[in-house]
């Protein structure tokens, strides 16, 4: 059998991992990870290094009201849609050096062995660094990629406040990264996103390339919980409006209806605040976030509801009041099979051990897929640990998905001879 044209070619791994090493430079952590939060000195520094190996690649980079940075490989057919390539280069507070900056420099790294290999396609590429997908400095996660699918206004998110009461829109402006592209303007094609996988499935299943099908939905449920303060040593036990026992108690309802909604569904609580948050005296309020996920849009249904209605029979049962908001969600996300079959033909093609896998986290992607035909490709990490900066890959695995990340986008971009 004829190989097809391009059948074996790989990118340049060592190069990808020097771009990798370079960026992590820019806005260190303490502990040899990253702190390069959203629209802080950092992020504009780092941007700034991105927009300069882009150019350097022959690429036009344009940047939208929302700060996000698009960089552009012209392609032969001027009516084409472009192919995006995209994550993103911001942070959390104590992030690692790869969740979202492999998937930008894995684009500009395909790009650039493209221009290595004379390699010329029908439609333009486009590699994007998404602003403010994390979300922690500025509420919601992958904001910029939801005013980019009409999820969010850009009022909306121009009023949105870090923890000291700073401006998404203002703190725009101040690191001069203020675009003047129209949010959503741009038209695509398809849309790929290469990530680590931020679990231990593929490491423990000794893959080197996860072919991502879905992507779970996800709520975010912040319930307030309203007792009475009083002194924890002289209030007797029957006399008690304890908001901190309904919390306890919700808990481990939260646990119970996820357990029997397995396999294929999770909730817990990772933020809780307690007031006054004294040591002797019973909370009179207790805020906390329930966050539930499955890739089944009927468990999500009923997996909100059950969390709900056991809430407040908890606290009608102790006379503690109870409100609940929801502050985040997304439903489950199918992602496009003629792309995933690309993803999962080039890792079988270059010899790579694969599996089908379904992301537990949220990314841009998951907006995307609301405009264009979308997938992602993971990379596995040491122990699963990610949102820490002792997150670890190696240099073979971010090459091996950048190389099924290089022939499903050249397989999408269509060839010229």
């Amino acid at each position: 059998m004829v190989a097809a044209p391009g059948e074996n070619l790989r990118v340049n791994g060592n190069r990808l991992w020097d771009m990798l090493m370079d960026m992590a430079k820019i806005g260190p952590g303490i502990a040899g990870g990253n702190n390069r939060q959203t629209l802080t000195d950092a992020d504009g520094e780092g941007r700034h290094l991105f927009k300069q190996w882009c150019e350097a690649a022959g690429m036009t980079v344009g940047t939208d009201k929302m700060g996000t940075m698009f960089a552009t490989r012209p392609g032969t057919d001027p009516d084409a849609l472009p192919v995006y390539i995209g994550s993103h280069l911001d942070t959390q507070p104590t992030g690692g050096k790869f969740d979202g900056v492999l998937g930008v420099l894995a684009g500009l790294e395909v790009v650039r062995s493209m221009n290595d290999l004379g390699i010329k396609t029908r439609h333009p590429i486009v590699v994007t660094n998404w602003a403010n997908e994390e979300g922690a400095r500025f509420a919601p996660a992958m904001l910029a990629s939801g005013v980019f699918a009409g999820v969010h206004t850009l009022d909306y998110a121009y009023a949105r406040r870090d923890p000291e009461g700073k401006t998404y829109g203002d703190e725009l402006k101040r690191i001069g990264w203020l675009g003047d592209e129209e949010v959503g303007a741009r038209k695509m094609h398809a849309y790929f996103e290469y990530h680590i996988e931020q679990g231990p499935i593929l490491e423990a299943e000794n893959k080197q390339i996860g072919v991502v099908t879905h992507c779970q939905g996800l709520w975010w449920l912040e319930f307030t919980l309203t007792g009475k303060e009083a002194h924890t040593g002289s209030t007797p036990m029957d006399m008690r409006v304890n908001a901190g026992l309904a919390f306890g108690r919700i808990m481990e309802k939260v646990q119970e209806i996820a357990m029997a909604e397995q396999p294929g569904a999770v909730a817990g609580v990772g933020q809780a605040l307690f007031t006054p948050n004294s040591r002797n005296v019973l909370p009179g309020k207790v805020v906390f976030t329930v966050d539930l996920r499955t890739p089944s849009q009927e468990k999500l249904d009923r997996m909100r509801a059950k969390i709900e209605a056991a809430a407040t029979e908890v606290c009608e049962l102790l006379g503690v009041g109870c409100s609940v908001e929801a502050v985040g969600h997304f439903d489950p996300v199918t992602f496009d099979p003629t792309l995933v079959g690309r993803v999962r033909g080039a890792a079988e093609k270059l010899g790579y051990s694969h599996m089908d896998i379904i992301s537990g986290a949220g990314h841009d992607a998951c907006w995307a897929a609301k405009l264009a035909p979308t997938t992602m490709i993971f990379c596995p990490c040491v122990d699963g640990l990610s949102h820490n900066e002792a997150e670890e890959i190696s240099m073979d695995w971010a090459a091996a998905g950048c190389d099924v990340l290089f022939h499903a986008v050249v397989e999408t971009a269509e060839i010229v001879e």
